[in-house]
């Protein structure tokens, strides 16, 4: 029989106020039809990340698959509530914030951490001049590069603090949040272009190997769709995300809306 598990809730907050995308600005993001500035789409995933962490511990960290859609924007200062059900070893999760279904996904625990080889991904730098994005940006089959970036110290605690874990293991063992993944991811985009306001709208990663704090974390994404749906813009990514230039941590997949349509200001 299913198990439900014991609701998570947490108190949402917008890391991205001041980010370059103005999606997370309140006045921008009402002209596409939101009430507000977005809580990041990776946060929010990081709050999804809290059930199976809180369920398998280190062996998640390690192993763990886990996917997500955004459904409906979560807001800054308002609760979200991560309801999660167990059946048969697979966690089927839900974020409800404001009544509404704002996100879904699925967590599970393999047996063994899958082979990945890391020659079979392309290492590339971030382009040296970003220009405006268009549908040539991200030409199928390109790869693309991050800027390495590290959380150590106190930029890894101010972290923790932003999407409000405070599961101990991340201190205890001196590991990085893999939400820090999903930012890196978000990069493939920023790094590469200009962008406007823009979405995340869902992504799987499959973990490979916890991170250290203080790890050297970098991407190296190829394009695997680029396409228009409904007025929007879409890209998607296949990417392994590497610490140090020699450790996969993670097998990812991203879907970003890179230029929405914008709506009638009501």
């Amino acid at each position: 029989m299913p198990n439900r598990l014991e609701t998570y809730r947490v108190e949402a907050y917008n890391t991205a106020k001041q980010s370059e995308n103005k999606m997370h600005d309140d006045n921008v993001a009402r002209r596409f039809g939101f009430s507000g500035g977005l809580v990041p789409g990776v946060d929010v995933f990081a709050y999804m990340m809290h059930v199976p962490i809180a369920r398998w511990g280190r062996d998640f960290l390690s192993r763990g698959l886990v996917e997500a859609r955004f459904i409906k924007p979560v807001y800054d200062g308002e609760t979200a509530d991560v309801d999660a059900t167990e059946h048969n070893g697979l966690l089927t999760i839900e974020v409800f914030s404001r009544t509404e279904l704002c996100a879904t996904g699925t967590a599970s625990l393999p047996a063994a951490v899958p082979a990945v080889s890391l020659s079979d991904y392309v290492e590339v730098p971030a382009v040296a001049e970003r220009k405006p994005v268009s549908p040539a940006t991200f030409e199928l089959g390109k790869w693309l590069g991050t800027m390495p970036r590290r959380w150590a110290g106190q930029d890894a605690n101010d972290y923790l603090a932003d999407i409000r874990e405070t599961d101990p293991i991340f201190t205890r063992e001196d590991i990085g949040h893999p939400g820090l993944i999903q930012r890196v991811m978000n990069r493939v985009l920023v790094d590469n272009t200009i962008l406007g306001p823009w979405i995340h709208v869902g992504s799987r990663m499959q973990l490979l190997s916890a991170a250290r704090a203080g790890d050297e974390i970098a991407a190296r994404a190829r394009v695997i769709a680029n396409y228009e749906k409904k007025g929007h813009r879409f890209v998607e990514f296949d990417a392994l995300v590497v610490a140090n230039g020699t450790t996969p941590l993670a097998h990812c997949q991203h879907t970003a809306i890179y230029q929405p349509r914008e709506q009638a200001a009501a």
